[in-house]
């Protein structure tokens, strides 16, 4: 069945709609999976920046000491930029001096041991060839020289991806005590620290969520169009039916369901073209009940009406599949008959005249044994028929001579 131009105006909408969640749920999956990279991101620099801010504060308490001394182990060698690298206790006990730089990193090597980060200080003027920068913090500490406050970035080694992050030390007071030599200033960037710590686990966690995100979002977009296809489909069958239904009621009598005036008119200008064309014949019938207003009258319009439906039915039931029948107006009936000549059209007007002139039994509300019968006018297309008009007036003036010669009879001109 071809598609009506509702339904191509709902399949567009329904293509429309569909493609909009798309979009939509799309986009806001894009946007969640951008923000929560960008989340990610700044926590690890807040992490990494809490970190750096620990160092600092535990490299400043050191300073303010002018370094500490802890009790020398096996192994431990003297810091040789303090002023006293040792110190002995009265009761034989040696104790050597760390200054920020050795504690920090030590503090590094302890945290890098237990799995958490690692500290790195190092600069581009070292004092410590131990602490030579890697390209990060080279490029790091070149970008603290033109004013850069800190930086960051992601790299992956071993494959392991690991969050870095540098920020600069500045020259203090305390610091002149191991770096007065080098021509430092108070302000100036002495070099920095950089913080490294895993982040594998975290950007697994990242891309398994991600993907269960994108098995969820094809899910929802799924059920969606699914809701939206069924809602639409029924309603493309609703609106189908529902046009079905206007169309029907346009070209059929509301009381008898044969066609209407107007359609069987239509019909009939259609087969008298496609005779005229093709030269073939076509036939025509016109009946009305014998003394109907008889019947409304004495029995009733509700009566009238069942016998107009009966009579409908009668004549459905004695003509062929292909002829057309329909309500001329009132208690008047109108047959187009395709490929019929005169002998056939008159047999046929003959045979649906016995066929309603037999007894009918009406179930109103008291059944009634009615006898109807029908007169008909017949007609036939000839070749000086301009319109159906001149067929009908023909068929007409027979139902006029039928009537006027006693009803129940079939005539014609």
């Amino acid at each position: 069945m071809p598609l009506t131009r509702e339904t191509k105006i709902y399949k567009t909408f329904i293509v429309f709609i569909s493609l909009t969640i798309i979009a939509v749920l799309s986009g806001i999956f894009f946007i969640t999976t951008i923000r929560t990279r960008q989340l990610i991101d700044e926590e690890n620099v807040l992490r990494a920046r809490t970190l750096f801010n620990s160092i600092i504060l535990a490299r400043k308490w050191n300073a303010n000491y002018d370094g500490v001394y802890v009790e020398k182990k096996k192994g431990d060698k003297p810091t040789p930029y303090l002023d006293k690298a040792e110190i002995k206790t009265i009761d034989g006990k040696v104790f050597i001096g760390k200054n920020p730089a050795q504690m920090t990193r030590e503090i590094s090597e302890y945290a890098e041991k237990e799995g958490l980060f690692k500290f790195h200080l190092t600069s581009l003027n070292l004092l410590n060839p131990a602490n030579k920068p890697d390209d990060f913090e080279a490029r790091a500490l070149s970008l603290f020289e033109k004013g850069t406050k800190e930086t960051s970035h992601t790299e992956k080694k071993n494959g392991i991806t690991y969050f870095r992050y540098m920020a600069p030390l500045y020259i203090e007071k305390e610091c002149l005590q191991c770096h007065s030599a080098q021509g430092y200033k108070i302000g100036e960037v002495r070099g920095g620290i950089s913080i490294t710590f895993d982040i594998e686990n975290i950007r697994n966690k990242l891309e398994t969520n991600t993907i269960y995100a994108i098995i969820f979002g094809m899910l929802s977009i799924s059920f969606l169009l699914g809701l939206i296809f069924l809602f639409t489909a029924r309603l493309i069958k609703k609106t189908s039916e529902i046009q079905q239904r206007f169309e029907y009621l346009a070209i059929t009598d509301g009381l008898t369901g044969i066609f209407n005036r107007r359609h069987i008119m239509t019909r009939f200008n259609e087969e008298f073209e496609r005779a005229r064309r093709l030269k073939k014949n076509l036939g025509c019938i016109m009946i009305d009940i014998d003394r109907f207003k008889s019947i409304n009258d004495e029995f009733g319009h509700l009566v009238g009406d069942e016998v107009l439906r009966e009579v409908s039915v009668r004549i459905k039931n004695a003509i062929r599949i292909y002829d057309v029948l329909g309500r001329y107006g009132g208690e008047e009936f109108l047959i187009v008959l395709p490929d019929t000549d005169f002998d056939n059209t008159r047999s046929l007007a003959e045979r649906i005249r016995e066929n309603v002139k037999a007894d009918m039994f009406l179930a109103t509300d008291m059944p009634l044994h009615i006898h109807i019968t029908i007169s008909s006018g017949i007609a036939r297309m000839t070749d000086g028929d301009s319109s159906i008009d001149d067929i009908i007036k023909r068929a007409d003036e027979g139902l006029y001579k039928a009537k006027n010669s006693g009803r129940d009879r079939v005539e014609w001109l």
